[in-house]
């Protein structure tokens, strides 16, 4: 059963935080965009068997967080760090899923030591990746949104009001798994953008702008797990993060897309779960601690 809760934050902002409790191995969830934060119910029956407690919040902008416009992706681990603070919870992994890579990173690069790793599927690389052709093989809708993000929240809005989604972003392979198992992200999608547009412009800006930290500062395990289909977050911005960082591996899928990776995600949480058995200083310990 998963507690809500909102958060008062020293600033003045709210932060609505879900989390399953228990004394297991805690693991933050970092959502997409536009979602709000609930933990992946898909991945309840996995993380039980793991001994995993999911902890996760609505992102500024979304559901019952109290929305701070400007923000860049590293002002997610200010975040997390602050429930974890308030939770109680010394050490956690972080897992995300499209947008919520990027602040999952952030969280490894700023977080030190209370991270123990981090799992990120369908990962965009930063808008100034050197070497990448950034929106090469992304869907034109998907390119557009973003490339619209760049020349700030007014276009953004501009462009929301004047385009309806595209589905064909996703695959055949994505839209069976929103038929299926992942119909859930659907729902989350939907209360993501109930309250209007705000924390989707937001989550935008961040991404093609700076992101607040640099890639070299994460230092924990990273697991970079993505579909080579993927028209929302090509692969080779994964291929580009993985070449990047200093502990990373990539786990690629040829076959799946943006959502339909997400199979994997159990696999991947398992991966996650054994990071907690390194200790900080990259030595192992005999029982895993949270």
């Amino acid at each position: 059963m998963t507690e809500e809760t909102d958060i008062a934050l020293r600033d003045g902002r709210t932060l609505h935080v879900y989390d399953t409790r228990g004394d297991g191995a805690a693991v933050f969830w970092l959502h997409g965009t536009p979602n709000t934060g609930a933990p992946p119910a898909p991945l309840f029956g996995p993380a039980a068997d793991l001994g995993i407690r999911w902890v996760s919040y609505d992102r500024p902008g979304y559901g019952g967080s109290t929305r701070r416009p400007g923000r860049d992706v590293a002002s997610a681990a200010g975040d997390v760090g602050a429930i974890a603070d308030i939770l109680g919870i010394d050490r956690f992994g972080v897992m995300g899923h499209s947008g919520g890579c990027p602040h999952a990173l952030a969280c490894d690069a700023l977080l030190g030591e209370r991270v123990s790793g981090a799992v990120c599927v369908a990962a965009l690389a930063p808008v100034d990746a050197d070497g990448l052709d950034w929106s090469a093989g992304m869907w034109p809708f998907g390119a557009a949104e973003l490339h619209a993000s760049m020349q700030g929240a007014a276009a953004l809005e501009r462009y929301f009001a004047s385009n309806e989604w595209d589905p064909e972003q996703f695959t055949p392979a994505d839209h069976a798994a929103l038929e299926g198992e992942w119909s859930w992200l659907a729902n989350v999608a939907r209360l993501g953008t109930a309250g209007g547009p705000g924390g989707m412009i937001d989550d935008n800006i961040a991404y093609v702008g700076p992101w607040g930290f640099d890639l070299e500062q994460v230092r924990g395990p990273v697991l970079l797990v993505h579909g080579g289909q993927d028209r929302v977050a090509p692969s080779s911005h994964a291929r580009w993060l993985v070449s990047r960082l200093r502990l990373a591996e990539l786990w690629l899928s040829p076959d799946d897309g943006h959502i339909s990776v997400l199979s994997s995600a159990a696999q991947a949480l398992s991966w996650l779960r054994e990071t907690f058995s390194r200790l900080p200083d990259g030595g192992t310990a005999d029982t895993p601690r949270s």
